[in-house]
């Protein structure tokens, strides 16, 4: 099944991975995902491998900042914007300052089993500024989609293989790139409270 999506992809181009990578980020389930095809485009068609990334990025994009403002307003309607009790108030803090972070690892690595809808849901909900959340998916996903291109064209065939022997690897160089960041925000702010 996913060579025939990948055959129909050939035949729209990048076009479809843009509106795969849009439905993938709404959360409509999908066989096989962006990451596959992206790596199945840059197998059978290097020379438009990059134009695919960047197409499923900017779906992507559009996807989750589509969820993102759907929670940021959807969830107003059921909840309303009284005051946070005290548990709520310290999660909205914690995410205010780290919850990008959360939304990063998901984003940027498919090999982490953790849900990005539910913290592009939950960075909607807390009002979290629309441009670092979607600084954040942007990184994440230049990254992921670039990166698998690039390895579709260098690997050939071999490339999803090559991913799959090396998912926890890759998580855990975006682990060590979140902690890194949970350091350096706390180094800033401490700096920022002792002037």
């Amino acid at each position: 099944m996913l060579k025939s999506i990948g055959d129909a992809l050939i035949a729209f181009g990048p076009a479809g991975l843009f509106v795969i990578g849009l439905l993938d980020s709404l959360g409509v389930p999908l066989f096989g995902g962006v990451d596959a095809l992206v790596i199945y485009l840059a197998v059978k068609t290097p020379h438009v491998a990059y134009i695919a990334a960047t197409t499923a990025t900017m779906g992507s994009m559009l996807g989750n900042l589509l969820l993102f403002r759907t929670a940021r307003y959807g969830l107003r309607r059921f909840v309303g914007d009284e005051a946070p009790d005290g548990k709520r108030q310290k999660f909205r803090l914690w995410f205010q300052r780290y919850g990008l972070l959360t939304v990063f690892i998901p984003a940027v690595t498919p090999f982490v089993p953790l849900p990005l809808k539910v913290f592009v849901i939950s960075a909607g909900a807390m009002h979290t500024p629309v441009s670092r959340f979607l600084a954040v998916v942007l990184l994440a996903r230049v990254i992921r989609y670039f990166g698998e291109a690039y390895l579709g064209i260098r690997l050939g065939e071999d490339a999803h293989g090559f991913l799959l022997h090396n998912g926890w690897n890759i998580a855990g160089i975006a682990v060590a790139m979140v902690l890194v960041l949970v350091g350096l925000i706390r180094w800033y702010d401490r700096r920022r409270a002792e002037a």
